[in-house]
């Protein structure tokens, strides 16, 4: 083992502990369990948010996935990945200050919390559950290969020994601290990896010999690897231009996305988020995936291409940086989990079990399911994670597209649209999630169905359902008025 390596790393995790046990201290005095524990109060800052934001979304496909990707693909792929860049603004400018200030009169914990209320439906509630269960199951699996991968490439540990040291770092902090926990992690995180990407992407350049010598490098390789269509020229303009959909605007469906924008404090921190934010993923995935791009001529022979960024790292720099540098693609993967955990396990406690199985459970019940919940299903991940495949970008991207053609229109119509109802809503993400995995299956065996992403058409057929659903059965406009005076 390389210790050199290993004890920054070390450290780091013990500060996201401490931060864990404070908040779960802090937890165990709360009068509001449920609102602090899946939702932090409601009390983050603009600084808070943006962090937590971006180390959510900048997971495991972002660190490990993405830049594996980028150097299997080349400058293509970096193209297609910086369409990433706006998430965080679209997710606060669409959802904005209307969706917190609708969840906090309907008393919103979750997504699904919102969705029952707005089109008051338990068939809705019920639809939603199963969809984040289903795809945040594949989300969480991709995050826990890529951090059992990050430690085995530092350690020489086995894949399995690696995954279950991972699993139990996690599961600590997460079970115990909850959304607070997760929140004030994040902002460390963020910071770790804003300033791990810098020094990472600048000691691979120098070592490379500088930019010209490595674009050249590149070009004697395969010329096709400096240009837009990727390195085997099946990166289409169509198929770049609708991923744009699926990593940029369709991130407003992602639920462990979308409940950010219920935590703010107020509007101030919000508009400081949108610059915050906007700003760090744009710095973050540039320099992560011009890295696996410019490592291919300093390691050509890397053959797992979620382990070029701990082995370019251990390459390039002396062993205590790269403890501390890869500390970053750790963070993205650590924040990624929690939050993960944290929607599924209040999608199953809050809208399933104390909703409808036992609706008079006693608080004291609901926090041991809350916990119990959680780590069950880091130990039902970790089983799931225990035979990964060789690019875990893909699991990731697969879980994103089908939350995001299930709640992309009941949550975004449901805000603007006051024809909006239950039928369009459950019309909708039937639609999406049949149409999204049929032709997942389908694009595997055929290739992408007029060369434009899975998820288009989905969304598109999703949008269609939603409006015809609404206007035909049960049309009766919605009064937000109304409601919020109830």
């Amino acid at each position: 083992m390389n210790y050199s390596v290993l004890i920054p790393m070390i450290l780091f995790l013990l500060i996201i502990f401490g931060i864990g046990y404070w908040s779960s201290r802090k937890l165990s005095s709360s009068s509001n369990f449920i609102n602090d524990y899946f939702l932090g109060g409601r009390e983050l800052g603009g600084f808070v948010l943006a962090m937590t934001m971006v180390a959510t979304y900048g997971s495991a496909s972002s660190f490990l996935g993405g830049p594996g990707t980028a150097y299997t693909m080349g400058f293509g792929w970096v193209l297609l990945a910086m369409t990433q860049v706006v998430t965080g603004y679209f997710v606060l400018m669409i959802l904005g200050k209307k969706f917190a200030i609708m969840a906090r009169r309907y008393n919103a914990v979750t997504m699904i919390d919102f969705l029952k209320v707005r089109y008051r439906s338990s068939a809705v509630a019920i639809l939603s559950a199963l969809s984040i269960i289903i795809f945040l199951f594949s989300a969480m699996a991709a995050q826990w290969i890529g951090g059992a991968r990050l430690i085995e490439s530092l350690t020489g540990l086995s894949y399995n020994s690696a995954l279950f040291l991972f699993a139990v770092s996690v599961l600590v902090y997460v079970t115990i601290g909850g959304f607070r926990a997760v929140a004030l992690t994040d902002a460390v995180q963020g910071a770790v990896m804003l300033v791990g990407t810098l020094v990472l992407l600048i000691a691979v350049v120098i070592t490379g010999g500088g930019i010209p010598n490595i674009v050249s490098d590149l070009i004697n390789e395969n010329p096709n690897l400096v240009t837009p269509y990727g390195a085997e020229g099946n990166l289409s303009a169509a198929y770049v231009s609708s991923f744009w959909i699926l990593v940029g605007v369709g991130v407003v469906g992602l639920p462990q996305i979308a409940v950010r924008a219920m935590s703010y404090k107020n509007s101030q921190s919000m508009h400081r988020a949108l610059i915050i934010g906007t700003l760090v993923t744009g710095v973050i995935m540039l320099n992560m995936h011009l890295i696996g791009v410019f490592a291919r001529p300093i390691l050509p022979d890397i053959t797992v291409g979620d382990t070029v960024i701990p082995l370019i790292a251990l390459e390039v720099l002396p062993p205590w940086v790269a403890g501390i540098v890869l500390a970053a693609p750790m963070a993205a993967i650590m924040s990624t989990v929690d939050s993960l955990l944290l929607i599924v396990s209040s999608s199953i406690v809050r809208d399933v079990y104390s909703s409808y199985i036992k609706p008079d459970a006693s608080l004291k019940t609901i926090k041991r399911m809350s916990v119990g919940v959680t780590g069950t299903l880091g130990v039902i991940v970790f089983l799931m994670a225990l035979n990964p495949p060789d690019l875990l970008i893909f699991l990731n991207l697969f879980a994103f597209g089908g939350l995001e053609a299930a709640f992309i229109w009941p949550v975004v119509l449901g805000l603007y649209w006051k024809w909006g109802n239950k039928f369009g809503a459950i019309a909708s993400m039937v639609t999406g999630i049949v149409s999204y995995i049929a032709l997942h299956f389908y694009n595997l065996a055929n290739g992408e169905l007029f060369g434009v992403h899975t998820v288009t058409f989905p969304v598109l057929l999703s949008l269609l359902a939603f409006v015809v659903g609404s206007l035909l059965i049960g049309r009766k406009a919605y009064d937000f008025n109304e409601d919020f005076a109830k």
